[in-house]
């Protein structure tokens, strides 16, 4: 039975301690799919890692998230950074997400990227593209939640690279896009 109109309820809550290694298993089970995000640095060289923490915020005005986490090696650089750009990778390209979480790899060497009109590198072959500048920040836990405000995307044909259980994996019955698309 539902409370009557005004009356608010409230119930305590006892947050349940949960093993680290089993809460990852469970919230693996989620599947999303996979991103890197890029920038420059202060010194202009380009930054990038893999994210799969990203998500749509709002429609109006457009804002999408994503985090990073406070021990990344790259944490200062994004905590910095006004301008990032999010290259969602394409099935094919397990072995350039695989470098982009390597810690200590030349990340962007032999890589296939051009700048941006402002100068961000954007990855080649990539399903969609998602340029802007950061709106706000926000520390939760282990994560720093960087909001941005989409200034332009882009969206090309192709299936998108997916990470399920803690593995890569191909969308089997991806829809067939309906060509490319571009709005600066």
């Amino acid at each position: 039975m539902l409370p009557a109109p005004g009356v608010l309820t409230i119930r305590a809550v006892q947050a349940k301690a949960h093993p680290r290694t089993e809460l990852r298993k469970a919230l693996g089970q989620f599947a999303t799919g996979i991103t890197i995000v890029t920038t420059r640095a202060a010194d202009g060289l380009p930054a990038g890692l893999t994210v799969n923490s990203f998500s749509s915020v709002s429609l109006d005005p457009p804002l999408a998230l994503w985090c990073l986490g406070l021990s990344s090696a790259h944490y200062d650089v994004f905590r910095l950074a006004e301008q990032q750009l999010i290259n969602v990778l394409a099935a094919d390209q397990i072995e350039l997400a695989q470098r982009f979480a390597t810690r200590g790899a030349d990340r962007f060497a032999g890589v296939a990227w051009s700048p941006t009109d402002t100068g961000l590198p954007r990855l080649d072959g990539c399903t969609a593209w998602f340029e802007g500048g950061v709106r706000s920040r926000y520390e939760e836990g282990d994560h720093l939640i960087l909001v941005g405000r989409i200034e332009s995307f882009e969206i090309v044909r192709g299936k998108p690279l997916v990470f399920y259980n803690s593995h890569f994996a191909e969308l089997a019955d991806a829809p067939p896009h309906g060509g490319h698309s571009s709005h600066r």
